[in-house]
């Protein structure tokens, strides 16, 4: 690093979260922010009145002895009270800690322990979740979210204070305090990767640049309407309540709903003018399959719909151009890089292709955002030309890709030379669109969310009747891929799926259990005596 004349300008402001929400009350105040509620029904708020209740909420983290060097969990869905910590906690130099319901219980007591949460904010409805974590924690208290009066609410944590009574009757403004702009504003946990849960921490810095760089690959202005479906637990809705709240645009929060509920939300897609959402093709899929059973599909030309956690469809892509005209734009990243990394929006100019050609290059992942570096390697660290043929490993690094992991030690094999190893395999092109071929591992992703097969695989060889296992991930419409487990049983020893559940019910969720259990007589193996998962697979698609 070298060092020339020093600049006249403001390097040592530090870029805080608070900027971003200060901003929008200052000067978009009467920005609407729409949210539901636990029980279904819409309420209505905007940027200036959010303001006061975040300000409420920082004097109330006071109160509970929040402040720097703390971490506060968050259990709740994409609800206002969530948008609420995501800037009060930050806000106090606290760190906000996402706590992903997609995770086993085990996984989350993991990461409450890890991280050492001090206090976690639950909402009403996931009570039995905090209720099954709370014996194996050690944490000082939890704050209950609800619209209810506290009399009405029964739950068995201990040392309980509720949101509302907590800023209640508190001061409308708040001294905000210029916090390090290195200071952790989040921490997230990697799910379904091999081994526990991975650490990683998120700067004011990170997260400001990030927004900005949300902003610009977005284009995202005052005149739009956010709706996040994408959960706010899972890796910061992808920045998408940042970027609303910076761009002071209306900002619509969908609250509790899952794919085959989607009726309400979509309605509300539609009642309030949503410009720009988020969400994997498993949610997308069954919103267009609602506009198309409309007597008039909307008009939602303009409309972008930003499509994470694997390929989209071309056919989806292709019902909301033409059905509705509104954009499918496919983004890739992760929980390590914050994540938005590249998106695949528009053509670069010169680009003489096919109708179909463009269709076709609306599957790749796209380019870079600004600020992120991206490259694909060979196996000893070498780049790869950008030809649209050569594979690699895709490496990354930039101002919002982490660096390291949260207190793991070894680190070394998931960097290389400062870049983050993404653990996918693609192409880059002549034009520099990245695409995505393979996998290094054998991760499953389903609904957006990876499953490790190999940790299946050894958990299902905990039970005695078990001599070997092997997990792959086949194709599904709904959830991208699903998990299929292939055993070999012990000799004389009886194997059920219902056994195999029960022996994965410890370590994995309900969604993460294998759709089949299939027994078999043996194991195809390569000619080195190697598992053929290869194989399995191609059986899998012939049967």
């Amino acid at each position: 690093m070298l060092t020339g004349i020093p600049s006249t300008l403001g390097d040592s402001y530090q870029l805080n979260t608070t900027t971003l929400i200060r901003h929008a009350a200052t000067f978009f105040g009467e920005s609407e922010v729409v949210y539901r509620r636990s029980d279904g029904s819409w309420g209505r708020s905007n940027y200036a009145d959010e303001y006061k209740r975040m300000a409420q909420l920082a004097h109330g983290l006071d109160e509970l002895g929040v402040g720097a060097g703390s971490m506060v969990g968050v259990i709740d869905w994409n609800s206002r009270r969530h948008l609420e910590l995501y800037f009060s906690v930050p806000g106090v130099a606290a760190t906000m800690l996402q706590l992903n319901l997609r995770l086993a219980p085990e996984d989350l007591a993991y990461v409450v322990s890890h991280s050492k949460s001090d206090w976690i904010f639950v909402d009403e409805s996931l009570l039995h979740v905090a209720e099954a974590l709370a014996p194996k924690l050690d944490v000082k208290g939890w704050v209950v979210m609800t619209d209810k009066p506290a009399s009405e609410i029964e739950t068995s944590l201990e040392n309980v204070v509720f949101y509302e009574d907590l800023i209640a009757d508190k001061p409308e403004t708040y001294d905000w305090p210029v916090v390090d702009e290195k200071t952790a504003a989040y921490a997230g946990y990697t799910t379904g990767t091999t081994g526990r849960p991975k650490g990683v921490y998120y700067s004011h810095r990170s997260i400001y640049l990030h927004t900005m760089g949300g902003l610009a690959a977005l284009q995202a202005t005052f005149d739009d309407c956010v709706m996040p479906i994408t959960p706010m637990f899972h890796v910061l809705s992808w920045g998408f309540p940042q970027n609303a709240v910076a761009a002071g645009a209306k900002l619509v929060l969908p609250g509790k709903f899952a794919a085959e509920e989607f009726g309400a939300i979509g309605q509300a897609f539609i009642e309030e003018k949503v410009t720009l959402a988020n969400g994997a093709p498993a949610i997308f899929t069954p919103m267009l399959a609602m506009m198309k059973s409309m007597p008039t599909p909307p008009d939602l030309s303009g409309v972008r719909l930003v499509s994470g956690s694997s390929e989209p469809p071309l056919s989806m892509m292709r019902g909301f151009k033409e059905i509705t005209g509104a954009e499918v734009i496919h983004g890739y990243g992760a929980t390590e890089t914050t994540p938005l990394a590249t998106t695949n929006w528009r053509l670069k100019s010169g680009m003489n292709l096919s109708e179909e050609e463009k269709w076709d290059l609306k599957r790749y992942q796209g380019l870079p955002i600004i600020g992120v570096d991206l490259k694909i390697v060979d196996p000893t660290g070498q780049e790869m030309p950008r030809d649209g043929k050569s594979v690699g490993e895709i490496v990354m690094r930039g101002p919002w890709i982490t660096e390291s992991y949260y207190q793991l030690p070894d680190n070394a094999d998931r960097f290389i030379d400062g870049w983050w190893r993404s653990g996918d395999v693609g192409v880059i092109d002549q034009h520099g669109y990245l695409k995505i071929t393979d996998r290094l591992k054998d991760v499953i992703k389903s609904g957006g969310e990876w499953i490790s097969s190999i940790d299946m695989e050894n958990a299902i060889l905990d039970s005695p009747n078990v001599k070997e296992a092997a997990v792959i991930g086949v194709p599904d419409e709904k959830w991208d891929e699903r998990p299929v487990a292939y055993v070999v049983a012990n000799d004389g020893a009886e194997v059920t799926r219902e056994s195999i559940i029960e022996t994965l019910s410890e370590r994995f969720a309900k969604w993460q259990m294998p759709d089949e259990v299939n027994v078999v007589a043996e194991m195809p193996r390569t000619s080195v005596g190697k598992l053929d998962k290869k194989l399995l697979r191609k059986n899998w698609e012939e049967k």
